[in-house]
């Protein structure tokens, strides 16, 4: 590796990449996924990629200008991802670093962990001191009908999944029995079943809804309130009908710090794009083991497959695959396990896929 990595260029581009089950939420239905995809150049001629989920097409071009003109900040400079954010978190102190920005500065900083790894041969895990392991994953889903998702529930079964979340809050209360009567009674008593809500309740009609699903054994109930209402989560939590999960909208640790200090969940779930990429994930695993917290990731599997090896706390990675459409060779799931690539990320575009995509 040269003595220095020196940071280049930064260029961004947008895809709309096709999802093999479009995702229906309590907030709406995404049917693709709107990504940014981002790659750093050095100047010794080794890349760094990373990605970005934009949740909506509207972000995306938007999200493109605000990445590409964070490149003054970079180039020129070493590829050292913890010096590049804190560089970032002065430069943008008075603002803060919420919302797309936090967004950018994730991509980024997973870029440049990609392309140290890619320098030294090694998957980032590796560069974290841990290495990369087969992780036990659950199965992702959104709202559930059942006409339509019974066989993708058994084939999830199939793959070795041991462990599987849907999403209610679509409807009634009714509505959400029937969907977790009919998912419990397809994969069985064995299988872990979460269910997410996606910030759709108040925290009393989440204490309603859960007081019916108990005999449903659930393993977590994600996000039931709005995700800043951490006295409305640390409400249902106290409740004890079920395990509360939460996580996958912390702004950085700060965030995570705060919901800690409110008692607001017994689980927790950061999503690297907004926790700080790879920098920001080990600041909220070491905030996780304090607080005894179990971990698990908010898709992104790639780069997820290789922190969860150095959380010390690590439960679950989900599966939920966003990018695998333009990838040359998206992670496979082998007996409910997923095992990440290197080096670095272990990520190549499809470059006539991501041309075929392009938005």
């Amino acid at each position: 590796m040269p003595d220095s990595l020196t940071i280049r260029s930064l260029i961004a581009r947008a895809v709309v990449a096709p999802l093999a089950r479009p995702l229906r939420t309590a907030s709406g239905e995404i049917p693709a996924a709107p990504l940014l995809l981002i790659d750093v150049a050095t100047d010794q001629g080794i890349p760094g990629r990373a990605y970005l989920f934009g949740y909506t097409k509207v972000t995306l071009r938007a999200l493109k200008a605000l990445t590409e003109d964070l490149a003054p900040l970079l180039v020129g400079k070493p590829c050292a991802p913890q010096d590049r954010a804190a560089e970032c978190e002065r430069a943008f102190r008075l603002l803060g670093r919420q919302g797309l920005l936090g967004m950018a500065l994730s991509g980024i900083d997973m870029a440049l962990w990609d392309a140290l790894g890619r320098a030294l041969g090694q998957p980032v895990a590796t560069l974290l001191g841990g290495s990369i392991r087969a992780l036990d994953a659950y199965d992702s889903f959104g709202l559930i009908d059942i006409k339509d998702d019974a066989k993708r529930l058994e084939r999830a079964l199939a793959q070795g999944f041991r462990a599987i979340k849907v999403k209610l809050g679509g409807g009634s209360l009714e509505a959400d029995l029937k969907i977790v009567r009919e998912v419990r009674g397809i994969v069985g008593a064995q299988t872990r079943l979460m269910v997410d809500y996606n910030q759709s309740l108040s925290a009393p009609e989440a204490i309603r809804r859960l007081q019916a699903l108990q005999p449903y054994d659930l393993a977590w109930v994600e996000e039931p309130v709005p995700a800043e209402d951490l006295i409305g989560h640390a409400a249902v939590r106290a409740s004890k009908l079920a395990p509360v999960q939460t996580g996958e909208n912390w702004w950085f640790a700060a965030d995570m710090a705060k919901a800690i200090a409110a008692g607001a969940c017994d689980h927790a779930m950061p999503d690297i794009m907004k926790i700080g990429g790879v920098s920001g994930w080990l600041k909220a695993a070491a905030l996780a083991e304090t607080a005894s917290l179990p971990v698990s990731s908010h898709i992104f599997i790639e780069a997820s497959a290789h922190v969860l090896p150095v959380t010390p706390t690590a439960l679950y990675l989900e599966y939920l695959d966003s990018a695998g459409a333009i990838l040359k060779e998206p992670l496979p799931v082998i007996d409910g396990k997923v095992t990440a690539r290197g080096s670095g990320l272990g990520m190549e575009w499809d470059e006539a896929a991501v041309a075929k995509y392009a938005a």
